[in-house]
């Protein structure tokens, strides 16, 4: 089925999937986590209720038991999974995505991930062709988590009565929880949970839909600034000059962090700066480098047990966290070191500006249909021209250079090949963004 994705189910509701779909993976999915109990939280999207209605209806057909939390956030189901005993959740959102779009992320115990590689793809051969019963045999209840998601969170709040913070909630569903958090001071806009999403995309990783936070951060003189998606996973920063802050150099500023109490492993996936990795050292700490993408994350942090990670999307992980991420705990956290920084004299900026050592593309995409051909163009070439010094293939191929590298990898949810260059300086990145480009463009 065209909605079932790597890393979860999404696609456009009503062309992409339905309700009898989602009716029969709410009854399948019972069995293929041998639970009795699942648990379900939803964003405010137009399509939510009408598949959450279809999602408990399935899962009370199987016999089993659906408990709602109502609106929730992303993180709050993972903190309601791991704390209470499921063996089986799933958000109903979309994310980052348009308000047409709608999904499931599916979760089983201990807030793991179910992706398409262990579990996912089990669950769409299920569904495929096969009747489910009409009767109800399951109860569906509902459960108050809120409460104790905010006092595990307000273990990270720190006095920040002294900074001057701005907050985009792209109208999602971190509303729910950050005024609960960060009280009235802060500058708050779109932060009205409303699933149309009237103000701009809740996707803030493209820096187009961070104009407005910026104006406020400037506008109003603020330190430091806040953007976060969807169903708040995951969260941007702004610093005081009103700069997109590059969201992988973070995972360096969380690693500080954590470092300075307990030496440990970082984690952080293949698009990332080499300045995170060196700092990373710095401090310390042993970086490991690893795929893109939640579910893959989430299983390397509890293979290697790391203390942090995070990605160039903007989830940051926590082993304190269940492995997992939160927008709202990474906000705190970098928040409190904004704080400290302030009681130093020092503005928000000056954990970042150590970390910009390299002149960086950002992700680039493009519409391929020959994607590992084009992979494979890109690799033959540098190969040929420059003697890479590294080259990791666990997700695309990352080469590294002695003065910059490329990572180049296929889109797990979209039609795209991505591709990230970094650089010693602005004139080499425009030189090998110019060559790599060249050799895509009988691709294109």
């Amino acid at each position: 089925m065209k909605a079932f994705k790597a890393y979860d189910i999404r696609g456009v509701y009503g062309r992409d999937f339905d309700s009898s779909d989602v009716r029969k993976i709410g009854f399948f999915l019972p069995k293929l986590l041998n639970a009795d109990r699942v648990l379900v939280g939803r964003d405010d999207r137009a399509s939510s209720p009408e598949i959450f209605e279809a999602l408990c209806d399935g899962i009370t057909s199987a016999g089993a038991e659906a408990v709602s939390i109502g609106l929730a956030t992303t993180p709050t189901i993972y903190f309601a999974t791991a704390t209470m005993g499921f063996d089986a959740a799933v958000m109903i959102t979309a994310s980052h995505n348009p308000p047409e779009y709608n999904g499931l992320k599916v979760c089983r115990t201990g807030a793991l991930p179910v992706d398409y590689s262990a579990g996912l793809s089990d669950l769409e051969q299920m569904i495929c062709g096969n009747m489910i019963p009409a009767e109800k045999r399951g109860t569906v209840s509902e459960v108050d988590v809120k409460g104790d998601y905010l006092d595990f969170l307000r273990q990270y709040l720190p006095d920040l009565s002294k900074l001057k913070i701005g907050v985009d909630g792209s109208n999602g569903m971190a509303g729910l929880l950050i005024k609960k958090l960060l009280g009235n001071k802060p500058k708050y806009i779109f932060d009205e949970i409303d699933g149309t999403f009237p103000n701009h995309p809740p996707n803030p990783l493209e820096e187009k839909n961070c104009v407005e936070i910026k104006k406020l951060v400037l506008n109003q003189n603020l330190d430091i600034g806040l953007i976060f998606d969807g169903d708040g996973d995951r969260v941007m920063f702004i610093d005081e000059q009103g700069r997109y802050v590059q969201p992988d150099l973070i995972t360096a500023v969380l690693a500080e962090y954590y470092l300075a109490e307990e030496k440990g492993r970082v984690l952080h996936d293949i698009r990332t700066s080499k300045a995170v990795n060196e700092r990373i050292k710095e401090l310390g700490g042993e970086p490991h480098m690893w795929k893109v993408g939640h579910s893959f994350a989430k299983r390397k942090m509890r293979e290697l047990d790391c203390i942090v990670g995070g990605e160039l999307a903007g989830h940051y992980y926590f082993r304190d966290f269940f492995y997992c991420d939160s927008g709202i705990l990474t906000a705190l956290i970098v928040l409190s070191i904004a704080a400290k920084l302030q009681t130093e004299g020092k503005p928000f900026s000056a954990c970042i500006d150590g970390l910009m050592r390299y002149a960086n593309s950002g992700e680039l995409n493009y519409h391929v249909e020959q994607k590992d051909a084009a992979i494979a163009a890109l690799v033959h070439h540098f190969t040929a021209e420059e003697k890479p010094e590294a080259v990791y293939n666990f997700d695309g191929v990352r080469m590294e250079f002695a003065n910059w590298w490329f990572n180049v990898r296929v889109s797990q949810t979209e039609p795209y090949l991505r591709l990230l260059i970094e650089a010693r300086d602005s004139a080499l990145l425009i030189k090998k963004r110019a060559a790599t480009e060249a050799i895509l463009k009988p691709f294109i």
